[in-house]
């Protein structure tokens, strides 16, 4: 099904916040697919690198939380990034039980490489606003995302 235009849309569609914001992850979500497609990644992939730069080496499960994602299917995507020597599995020195996930040389390369694309994605579903609101809707999504209820 091709994407439709929300002009398209009745009027009380194009009103509605939620579902403004459904329309705007949509066209994210196709973007950051073919971008990170082309690259043989994942956005999720990318969420674990990130993590791994930003707070260092980890266990799978404190990696789970800091990148923010479902314990399910990081272990899949782990086993990638490591066949890809883009992160380094390790014995936990303090508990046999577990392993460190670590980022390799090669990972921070391709974490750079990724936070590029990942700054055109954002510039071109932004594209419309001024540099001004570009920072001002980032911020106050920040601020909708975080002060949230849970």
């Amino acid at each position: 099904m091709a994407p439709t235009s929300p002009d398209a849309a009745p009027a009380r569609l194009r009103h509605a916040t939620h579902w403004l914001i459904a329309q705007l992850a949509k066209h994210a979500q196709r973007r950051s697919s073919h971008v990170f497609t082309a690259l043989h990644s994942h956005p999720a992939h990318y969420a674990l690198l990130a993590a791994l730069d930003e707070h260092g080496p980890a266990s799978q499960a404190t990696l789970d939380r800091r990148a923010t994602l479902d314990r399910a299917g990081t272990t899949a995507l782990l086993t990638d990034l490591r066949a890809r020597g883009l992160v380094e599995r390790t014995p936990d020195p303090t508990d046999r039980r577990r392993t460190v996930i670590t980022l390799t040389d090669e990972g921070t390369t391709h974490l750079h490489h990724l936070d590029t694309l990942t700054a055109a994605i954002s510039d071109d579903l932004l594209a419309a606003l001024p540099p001004a609101d570009r920072h001002q809707f980032t911020a106050l999504l920040t601020r909708l995302l975080t002060d949230r209820p849970r």
